[in-house]
């Protein structure tokens, strides 16, 4: 089996679950609980990967403080090889709270400071069978170097994949549109692919980005509890996973975890639309527990709740 090559941000996630509205005013609130996890959609990807069996390393930047050495603790032991992270003493790690509702909805607020900091001369293609980027919106001393980067690991005849990730701007510009011919595999929700086109609908958008894309590139449509499609050209494969037989604690990093589970099914030879089933099962099975790594699917439990989602 290849390795993946995950190339973004480090960050913590701080998530304060909510059960009732907020105040200011020097206003005190008892919440049920804080979790401090793993943070940042390169970086679950990565940790998801890694816990569905595949060799996975991650190119990215952190800050040699508390939070830092946190996350470098945190991908040893859930196995992800990081030679290739960057230690930077003049910037602070990144960091995001997300403020989370019992409907799983939550707001984000992020301090930015090594996130945004991996550049294209930091990564090593050697070995690599794969290479994907998360959060290209953050990523701004990646744009540069990154058509460069991706054109030369396609010519050498590694796959590309990206995953977008909010535009925290809502410019949904900074040269992405351009970027696609050189992407194999886009991962992208619903706002993403009409914020990034200007299209209206999510099918139309689709079209639009298949365009703009190699001929054979295929585009993963992540629709939350309603699943996943698999476009290509003009097929449309939508895969859903069955009713949930635990309680939904926490959708953080849920998109993340179906971009590890579809990439990791590619690397163990699967088909895409089988490679679909696996990443809806990965993503729905992170929700099990808070932060995006804190239960993501292990390679038997993604294919044994694989077979059980529908595809249409």
């Amino acid at each position: 089996m290849g390795r993946l090559l995950v190339v973004g941000e480090l960050c913590v996630d701080l998530i304060v679950e909510l059960d009732g509205p907020i105040d200011f005013g020097q206003a005190e609130r008892i919440v049920p609980s804080t979790t401090l996890a793993m943070g940042s959609s390169s970086a679950i990807t990565a940790c998801g990967a890694a816990r569905l069996g595949v060799p996975t390393s991650l190119v990215s930047v952190r800050g040699d403080d508390v939070f830092g050495r946190f996350l470098a603790s945190e991908l040893d032991r859930l196995g992800v090889e990081q030679s290739q992270v960057r230690v930077d003493a003049s910037t602070p790690t990144g960091s995001s709270t997300h403020l989370t509702r019992p409907d799983g909805d939550r707001a984000i607020l992020t301090a930015m400071g090594s996130i945004g900091a991996v550049r294209a001369e930091d990564v090593d293609l050697a070995g690599a069978a794969r290479i994907h980027v998360g959060s290209y919106f953050l990523q701004h001393a990646l744009w540069p170097g990154l058509p460069g980067l991706f054109a030369e690991a396609r010519a050498r005849g590694i796959p590309t994949s990206l995953d977008p990730n909010f535009d925290p701007a809502e410019t949904w510009d900074s040269g992405l549109l351009p970027l696609l011919e050189h992407v194999d595999v886009l991962f992208c929700n619903e706002q993403e692919a009409t914020g990034i086109t200007g299209e209206e609908s999510l099918d139309a958008a689709i079209d639009a980005l298949l365009a703009a894309m190699p001929a054979d590139a295929r585009v993963i449509a992540k629709r939350g509890a309603e699943g996943a499609v698999l476009a290509s050209g003009d097929a449309r494969t939508l895969a859903t996973a069955p009713a949930l037989e635990w309680p939904l604690v926490d959708t953080v990093g849920a998109g993340d975890s179906l971009a590890a589970g579809y990439l990791a099914a590619i690397l163990r030879g699967l088909p895409p639309t089988e490679a679909l089933r696996w990443g809806v099962a990965a993503g729905t099975l992170s929700t099990r527990a808070a932060g995006g790594t804190g239960q993501q699917a292990t390679a038997e439990e993604a294919e044994r709740f694989a077979r059980l989602s529908t595809v249409a």
